[in-house]
């Protein structure tokens, strides 16, 4: 992976710390044009990755960089699903079926159906699951996806279920279908990684909250301390910045003396935002 990897929160009016600042970006992104300017600055900046929701908009950045293949020619996506109000507002705009019709795969709506359909007679929790996986990544169908993350608000609430099982099948599925590793977000890295461990997910690849004032990082910041130095996997950090809390050049001078960091996500909405960030990873955290 990429040492630095671009986030989208900032396209869709997430702000942790200032509800006005999140309206002000969320106005300003309603046009795709602009969107795809941030995409390019950071590219510009050798940013090639952008991990990014399966929000129903992203699917127009994906068209604007498979009729650009040249200029995105080495340009990587990191799907993260699911990304409910989508599945909430395609009921509203276009009824059950037309909702379903709408995200299932391009392996035909009957196929697709009737193998959802007898899934759900079944319950059959794997073929219900694989099939809202396979509809999640039909935007990315011929861009390249090396890593496919499970949504954090997915990962935490099984966690709490206990339903560990789901993240076998998660893994599995997009290694199989879409040659990908798995990825997993979670607010309670040290929680997951005892179960992953526990399911036999070799050095998974995992991303939390990982920044020097513990902002969001449900556990302790002394669980993921010990998690970093003694578990084998690949940790994303972000949140580094704590949402403004902590001044740019502090949080990523300590984030990259942690031990087992393997790339950094981080979002920004301006030229010298996203230039700033990767000369500070530069400096602290220089390429071999």
């Amino acid at each position: 992976m990429d040492q630095l990897l671009f986030g989208d929160n900032q396209f869709f009016g997430v702000n942790h710390m200032s509800e006005e600042k999140a309206r002000a970006q969320a106005m300003r992104f309603q046009d795709i044009g602009a969107v795809i300017e941030v995409l390019d600055n950071a590219y510009d900046e050798g940013i090639k990755t952008f991990m990014c929701t399966t929000h129903e908009r992203i699917a127009l950045v994906c068209d604007h960089m498979r009729a650009n293949p040249t200029r995105y020619a080495d340009y990587k996506f990191y799907p993260c699903m699911p990304y409910a109000h989508k599945y909430a507002n395609a009921m509203t705009d276009h009824g059950l079926l037309g909702a379903i019709k709408h995200f299932l795969p391009e392996e035909g709506f009957l196929d697709s159906a009737m193998r959802g359909g007898m899934s759900l007679a079944k319950k059959d929790i794997e073929g219900i699951t694989t099939l809202l996986i396979d509809a999640e990544m039909k935007m990315f169908a011929g861009l390249q996806t090396p890593v496919i993350f499970l949504q954090n608000v997915v990962v935490d609430f099984l966690l709490g279920l206990g339903f560990n099982e789901a993240f076998r099948i998660f893994a599995n599925h997009v290694k199989a279908r879409y040659g990908a590793e798995p990825g997993f977000i979670t607010m309670n890295m040290p929680r997951l990684l005892d179960v992953l461990e526990e399911l036999g997910v070799e050095n998974p690849i995992v991303c939390a909250n990982i920044n020097k004032v513990g902002f969001r990082m449900s556990g302790g910041f002394e669980a993921y301390e010990t998690a970093l130095k003694e578990k084998k996997f690949r940790a994303i950090a972000m949140s580094v910045f704590a949402s403004g809390a902590i001044p740019a050049n502090e949080a990523i001078e300590w984030v990259c003396a942690q031990p087992n960091i393997e790339s950094i996500v981080f979002g920004a909405s301006s030229k010298g935002n996203i230039r700033s960030t990767r000369e500070l990873v530069d400096r602290y955290w220089p390429r071999d």
